[in-house]
């Protein structure tokens, strides 16, 4: 295509993503319209070819430039190193690093609540594009973004060199920040995280915002936004929107191994059954009170069994819905159905508040939830 059918679809989608709602300030609106998205796909990407299976784009292929406009994630990078380049035909593993889609890019930009001359810190450098973005709406020198993947942080400096940006680009743990550029004004993060670090609060001046998803490995998260206090805590609300980012690699669930011998354990009726972790608030509240829990589906004996294992505890739950029928059986140190019940009875006797109406609190014990009574 041309350098005019690339400067429409640029164009066209700063439209789209303004009359969206993602887009609703004059500032990023040019900082969008200036940086090419497509210049941070150049290696091309994947897409989804079969439920587990992924195929490379090439930026020779047709559709690849329309594509780099839409307004949908795609995925770079496959099991950690793997780009589009080094696959012919299809892929079955897990995506590790992804361009996200540009409507929550920019409607995180505007939540980040940014003002001239603050500095930021940026965890997840991936692609570079929202990288670009701060570069463009604040300038280079007060960017800083930390990438895990040194191959990742290159392939993005590249891309941004290439536009005219030359932020500070740090390989790193992004868990960790950056404390040699701190302390921060702004600190987002563009992966998920199950527990906010407490060295994010450190790096950012009282006074500063912190942005970033909170998930779990039950896959419900949420985009949780801060503010750091003179006490050295952080307080803040979620946002809503059922924001997902892959989460941060030192945060991923450990790998499940052995499962456990589902007919052992004690049986019971269950209060709630599987069918409450297909309803996203519920799912979330349920993560809280069971954070290291990992969910999988078994079909045993013609019954399909919604297991809950957690590796760390050496706990499991199975539940089995049959018809009106629940139960659970459970095994292992502690009870983790139980557990999540009596979170999810606590929720529903104070209204099953939204989500949008639970605060988070970070201090340097950790991180708590708290929600509203109806």
């Amino acid at each position: 295509m041309t350098v005019m059918d690339s400067a429409a679809l640029h164009r066209e989608l700063a439209g789209r993503l303004a009359a969206g709602g993602s887009l609703r300030t004059e500032p990023w609106r040019k900082a969008v319209e200036a940086v090419p998205r497509h210049e941070f796909l150049r290696g091309g990407f994947f897409v989804r070819s079969a439920p587990d299976a992924w195929r490379p784009v090439l930026a020779d292929a047709d559709g690849w430039l329309e594509r780099c406009y839409a307004d949908e994630s795609l995925v770079t990078q496959i099991a950690g190193t793997i780009v589009p380049g080094d696959v012919r035909g299809e892929i079955l593993r897990e995506p590790t690093s992804s361009s996200t889609l540009p409507s929550l890019v920019v409607r995180m930009m505007e939540d980040l609540q940014v003002e001239e001359g603050d500095r930021v810190l940026e965890i997840g450098t991936g692609t570079g594009y929202s990288t670009g973005l701060l570069c463009h709406r604040l300038g280079d020198d007060l960017v800083t973004s930390v990438e895990v993947d040194a191959e990742v942080s290159r392939r993005a400096g590249t891309a941004l060199g290439a536009c005219g940006y030359f932020p500070e680009l740090v390989v790193g743990d992004g868990l960790a920040g950056h404390k040699d550029g701190a302390p921060y004004d702004r600190l987002i993060a563009t992966c998920g995280v199950r527990q906010l670090p407490y060295t994010w609060i450190e790096q950012t001046k009282p006074g500063g915002v912190i942005l970033a998803t909170v998930c779990g490995w039950m896959h419900a998260s949420e985009l949780a936004r801060l503010t750091v206090g003179d006490d050295g805590e952080a307080r803040g609300r979620l946002l809503g929107g059922q924001v997902s980012f892959m989460p941060a690699r030192p945060q991923m669930p450990p790998p499940l191994g052995m499962l456990p011998d589902l007919e052992s354990g004690q049986e019971r009726v269950a209060r709630f059954g599987p069918e409450v972790l297909d309803a996203w608030d519920a799912r979330f509240v349920a993560q809280l009170a069971a954070p290291h829990a990992q969910r999988l589906s078994l079909t045993l004996a013609d019954k399909t069994q919604h297991v809950l294992i957690d590796v760390e505890a050496g706990a499991w739950a199975a539940l089995v819905l049959d018809g009106e029928h629940r139960t659970v059986r459970q095994g292992g140190p502690v009870q983790l159905w139980d557990q999540i019940e009596e979170h999810l009875l606590r929720w529903q006797a104070d209204g099953s508040p939204a989500l949008t109406r639970f605060e988070i609190l970070v201090t340097p014990e950790g991180q708590h939830f708290t929600w509203p009574k109806s």
